[in-house]
């Protein structure tokens, strides 16, 4: 009792040949996919060429961001990294620091015109 049945077997071969054309039928001929054109705005048309393997803009705007990646990772940024180092690590004064005049209290002698700074006033104590 090993095997199929005669009903089987042509039911087995039908469906190999269904499957056969429907695989057959998957295929695209040469003519196919059969699409309009497309109209393409202005913007769009620019990239579809812009982005065409092998066009002399599209080397030289890599070109251009390669030497701005080099430029930016490689000069700027150590650049920053040592400017602040020095900044606020080695310099006695930090960059952009201006010292000013130094405070003057009662009773010191102003240097430029001699005089002596006078005293404050004595606010009365008994204000409350």
């Amino acid at each position: 009792m090993g095997g199929f049945s005669a009903d089987e077997k042509l039911r087995l071969q039908q469906l190999r040949a269904l499957r056969r054309r429907w695989l057959r039928d998957q295929e695209l001929s040469e003519r196919e996919p059969v699409l309009p054109q497309r109209k393409l705005g202005p913007v769009a048309a620019f990239w579809e060429r812009f982005l065409q393997p092998g066009g002399l803009w599209r080397l030289q705007v890599f070109r251009a961001y390669q030497a701005t990646a080099f430029g930016v990772t490689r000069v700027l940024v150590p650049a920053w990294i040592i400017l602040y180092y020095v900044k606020y690590h080695v310099m006695k004064t930090p960059y952009g620091i201006v010292e000013s005049n130094p405070r003057i209290f009662p009773g010191d002698r102003i240097l430029e015109t001699g005089e002596i700074f006078p005293p404050l006033k004595e606010d009365p104590e008994d204000h409350h």
